[in-house]
C-alpha cells in the first residue's frame, strides 16, 4: 500500500516533471572544458542542455550519498563491535546455563554427600 502511495504521489509526478524539464531544455549547448581556447577548444561536448543538468543532478546525488556513507562509518563500526560483543555474551550465557542445569540436575543426595 505504501509503495503504491509513493509511486503514485512521488515517483510519477517527479517523472512527469523531469520529462517536461527535458522537453523545455532540449536545445543543444556546448560544454567547453578548455580554459585557454574558447574558439577552437581541445575538449568540448555538444549535447542537449537537459543532459548536462541531469548529469549534474545524478553526480550530486551520488557524491552526497557517498559522503553520507563515509560520515556514518563510525556508527557502522560501533554496530559491528556491539554485534560481536553480543554474540560473545550469548555464548557465555549458554555456557553458564548449561553448567547451571548440570549442577541442578544432580541428585540431591550426591550434592549433600559432596558438601560433607
Amino acid at each position: 500500500m505504501f509503495k503504491k502511495f509513493v509511486w503514485l504521489f512521488v515517483i510519477f509526478p517527479l517523472g512527469a516533471v523531469l520529462v517536461a524539464f527535458a522537453l523545455a531544455n532540449r536545445h543543444a549547448v556546448r560544454l567547453n572544458l578548455d580554459p585557454f581556447s574558447s574558439e577552437d577548444p581541445f575538449l568540448a561536448l555538444d549535447a542537449p542542455f537537459f543532459l548536462f543538468l541531469l548529469a549534474a543532478l545524478i553526480a550530486g546525488l551520488l557524491l552526497g550519498g557517498f559522503v553520507t556513507w563515509l560520515g556514518q562509518g563510525k556508527w557502522r563500526k560501533e554496530a559491528r563491535h556491539r554485534a560481536l560483543e553480543s554474540r560473545a555474551l550469548r555464548a557465555e550465557r549458554e555456557q553458564l546455563n548449561s553448567q547451571l542445569h548440570a549442577v541442578v540436575s544432580e541428585p540431591r543426595l550426591e550434592r549433600a554427600e559432596a558438601a560433607e
